[in-house]
C-alpha cells in the first residue's frame, strides 16, 4: 500500500511540476482582483505546508530554506513581502527535491502517531504521519486549482 501512496505523491507532484513550466515568470506575482495570493505564493505554500505536515508535526527540522516560512506560511501574502521571494525555478527545485526526502523519511513509518493530534484550520484532526501526508495531496490539489484560476483571470485581462 505504501508504494501506491508514494506513486500517488509522484502523480500529484508531477501535475504541480508540469504546471510551473506553463507559467511565464512575469505572471508569477500578479494577484488578480478577488484573490489574496499569486501563483508564486501558491507554489511556495504547497512546498511549505507539505514540509510542515510531513516533517514539522513530528518535530523534525525542515529542509526548505528558512525564508519559506515567512513568505509562504498560512495567512501570509505577497502584499506583505519586504524581500525578494524565491524564484519560480528555486521553488520548482524545492518541490522536486521534497519528493525523495519525504519517501525516505516516511517509508515504513506512516503509522507514527503525533505527540498530540493536529487540528487544521478546517477542524480536521490528523493523528498520524500517514494521515497528514495523505491530507497534503488534497491541500496541493486545492492550490493547483487556485493557480489555474489565477492564471485564467490574468490571461483574460
Amino acid at each position: 500500500m505504501e508504494d501506491l501512496i508514494f506513486r500517488h505523491m509522484e502523480t500529484v507532484r508531477g501535475i504541480t511540476e508540469n504546471l510551473i513550466k506553463k507559467f511565464p515568470e512575469e505572471t508569477a506575482d500578479i494577484v488578480p482582483e478577488g484573490f489574496n495570493n499569486s501563483i508564486r505564493w501558491n507554489l511556495g505554500h504547497i512546498a511549505f505546508i507539505q514540509e510542515k505536515l510531513v516533517f514539522g508535526l513530528l518535530g523534525k527540522e525542515s529542509s526548505l530554506p528558512e525564508e519559506y516560512e515567512e513568505f509562504f506560511k498560512a495567512g501570509s501574502k505577497p502584499a506583505d513581502w519586504t524581500d525578494a521571494p524565491p524564484s519560480m525555478s528555486e521553488i520548482a527545485d524545492e518541490l522536486s527535491k521534497q519528493k525523495s526526502r519525504i519517501r525516505s523519511f516516511l517509508e515504513s513509518s506512516m503509522d507514527v502517531k503525533f505527540p498530540e493530534p493536529f487540528t487544521n484550520k478546517a477542524g480536521i484532526k490528523l493523528y498520524t504521519s500517514g494521515e497528514a501526508f495523505l491530507f497534503s495531496f488534497f491541500h496541493e490539489a486545492m492550490h493547483i486549482e487556485t493557480i489555474k484560476l489565477i492564471y485564467r483571470k490574468i490571461s483574460s485581462q
